[in-house]
């Protein structure tokens, strides 16, 4: 392989953890916090890359040189340019094996991949992918070689212009859609397992039974495997049992403390595979004891409830994206770093917003304690205008007919959606923190939403599902879901059978010179000239309005938002994050109140 040079592109916006990053490997942690093994290998760091037309053959050679874990589109790629839809981006790389792999499996991970994605392992198809949010894997073993091993990524991204989930990204950045994510953007690896190995985890805990429910899968059926798992609090063993394979395991965790936000306890958990009584495989795991579910308070409303008592939830709205690295933080440092300055400026709840993050953001909202309520990634057709005027008119759209006014008239869509969701709940679904499904907002590709609402349902009942976040509600699900930024906060109808969330508001700006994407061309809902007359006009809109509908009934609130993204200033943080616009320490006390006096 040639000799490769890295620098990020210069003339853009930068975080501060972007002077740190090491070429040789960025994001060398493991990454993948409930399922932890011993011997791996990170394949980030320099790849060779190419771009040829959509159609063409693998090309021979590579001339360009793009740091892997991020996007060809960003700054910190080294490339920073669009991938078009007519066009193919290539990645290569060659490795050997640190280790001595013979009589062992290998598997190939992929942490992301947008959008579209074929893998070639020494000139063999290994397989492909699609869908830009979820992980992926393969058993390469058959192909591996000894030595030098030459691996080939190819990857087509049509962006906004196919209606496959692909969220916020559009080719042409403006207003609140911001630039297009293509190819590799989180982690690649490898990992070596035994024949008989662990496959995933399926962990349910349940509060009212002082129990984990385990289920565990492996590679094969054998009738001579057996499960053994250790629950840990601290360096005291709390519970052991053996049991069988691919059936669930109740595991009694007596006693058992509570994971909430004010107290984020986690329980270590080693889960071995026996294979005639000796461990043939076993992984290192965690998870907390927790409960989301639907209750009603002193005053006979419905509020959404943490540990069987009404707990007011509000966050703040997370799109995840940075002006380094886009939908890649430039490390693990600084994706730790969004969720403490949210809990340190007093929220409990964080809205993750039409993105999934990778599997280490969510090991940490678990451990700093947050709540998380998790989006699905929107398709089909971005609302225009009249879908705008539909909304705001109050009219009862039904979305189990004419589904091309959302661009989901392909049956092939409407069904990759429906995978992707499945494959967003099966990556996610151990995850101590995540409260709350929403799988439409504000009517982008939505369809069916009611049918849709009542199969997550089914599929995880562990948690509560917000089916259409703020327009044409179908009366489905555990949330009556509002959207409000251009008028003041007024009392509404509250239900017997759902709880009632504000689940976006406030949008409020202030634009900080040498801190902007643009310097010319910014956007807010409402725009603020200094940090002191925003913080002002923010504890106002949380004492005069929001807390009166606390107190009436409202179960959630989520403020827009963390950081500034692209021309959009209104975060409480300036998107190279080296601004924060609102002190913590001037409002966390206001916040407190939002609990405090929600009734119980």
């Amino acid at each position: 392989m040639k000799s490769k040079s890295w620098q990020p592109v210069s003339g853009q916006l930068m975080t501060q953890w972007a002077q740190n990053i090491d070429p040789a490997q960025p994001f060398p942690e493991y990454p993948r916090p409930q399922m932890q093994r011993t011997h791996w290998q990170n394949l980030n760091g320099l790849w060779e890359y190419a771009i040829t037309a959509k159609h063409a053959p693998q090309p021979g050679e590579y001339p360009g040189t793009i740091l892997v874990p991020f996007a060809i589109e960003s700054a910190l790629s080294g490339v920073k340019r669009p991938l078009k839809p007519e066009e193919r981006l290539w990645y290569y790389r060659t490795f050997s094996m640190d280790r001595d792999w013979k009589n062992q499996r290998v598997l190939l991970h992929f942490g992301a991949v947008d959008w579209e994605s074929t893998i070639y392992l020494n000139d063999v198809k290994i397989g492909s992918h699609r869908g830009g949010y979820c992980p992926f894997s393969f058993d390469i073993t058959e192909t591996l070689q000894a030595g030098r091993n030459e691996l080939v990524v190819s990857v087509w991204d049509p962006s906004d212009h196919g209606k496959q989930e692909h969220g916020k990204q559009v080719l042409k950045p403006s207003f609140i859609w911001y630039t297009a994510v293509s190819g590799i953007w989180q982690t690649v690896w490898l990992e070596v397992v035994p024949p008989d190995h662990i496959t995933s985890l399926k962990m349910t805990p349940d509060i009212d039974k002082e129990a984990l429910n385990l289920l565990v899968f492996t590679s094969n059926q054998s009738a001579d495997l057996r499960i053994q798992a250790i629950v840990k609090n601290g360096n005291k063993t709390a519970a052991q049992i053996e049991g069988a394979i691919d059936s669930t395991i109740e595991i009694h965790v007596p006693s058992a403390k509570l994971w909430s936000p004010d107290s984020p306890h986690l329980y270590d958990l080693e889960v071995k595979l026996l294979k005639a009584g000796k461990v043939v495989d076993q992984v290192a795991s965690y998870f907390g004891m927790r409960k989301f579910s639907l209750g009603t308070d002193s005053n006979c409303v419905t509020r959404l409830c943490l540990n069987n008592q009404p707990l007011f939830q509000y966050g703040l709205l997370d799109q995840g994206y940075w002006p380094d690295g886009l939908y890649t933080p430039p490390s693990d440092e600084a994706m730790r770093y969004d969720i403490e300055f949210c809990k340190q400026a007093g929220f409990n709840m964080i809205r993750k917003h039409i993105k999934v993050e990778p599997a280490r953001y969510y090991y940490y909202c678990d451990k700093i304690g947050i709540i998380l309520w998790q989006d699905m990634i929107n398709g089909g057709t971005t609302p225009k205008l009249i879908w705008f005027l539909l909304a705001k008119s109050r009219t009862k759209f039904k979305d189990t007919k004419k589904y091309y006014l959302s661009g989901r008239h392909s049956k092939d869509n409407r069904k990759q959606y429906l995978q992707e969701l499945k494959e967003m709940i099966d990556m996610l679904y151990n995850v101590v923190s995540i409260g709350l499904w929403v799988p439409f907002n504000e009517g982008w590709g939505q369809f069916d939403a009611e049918q849709i609402a009542d199969w997550v349902k089914a599929y995880d009942p562990t948690r509560l599902v917000d089916h259409a976040s703020g327009w044409f509600d179908q009366g489905a699900g555990d949330c009556k879901s509002l959207h409000s930024y251009f008028k003041r906060l007024t009392p509404t109808a509250f239900e017997k059978k759902r709880a009632t969330v504000l689940s976006e508001f406030g949008g409020y700006s202030l634009s900080i010179p040498g801190h902007n994407w643009k310097k010319n061309k910014q956007f807010g809902y409402k725009k603020f000239k200094n940090q002191e007359a925003l913080t002002h006009a923010y504890q106002s809109l949380l004492e005069s309005e929001l807390l009166p509908l606390v107190k009436k009934g409202l179960s959630a609130a989520v403020y827009t938002q963390t950081t500034d993204i692209e021309v959009e200033v209104n975060g409480f943080l300036s998107y190279d994050r080296k601004v924060i616009k609102i002190d913590p320490q001037s409002v966390v006390e206001l916040h407190k109140r939002l609990y405090e006096e929600s009734p119980r």
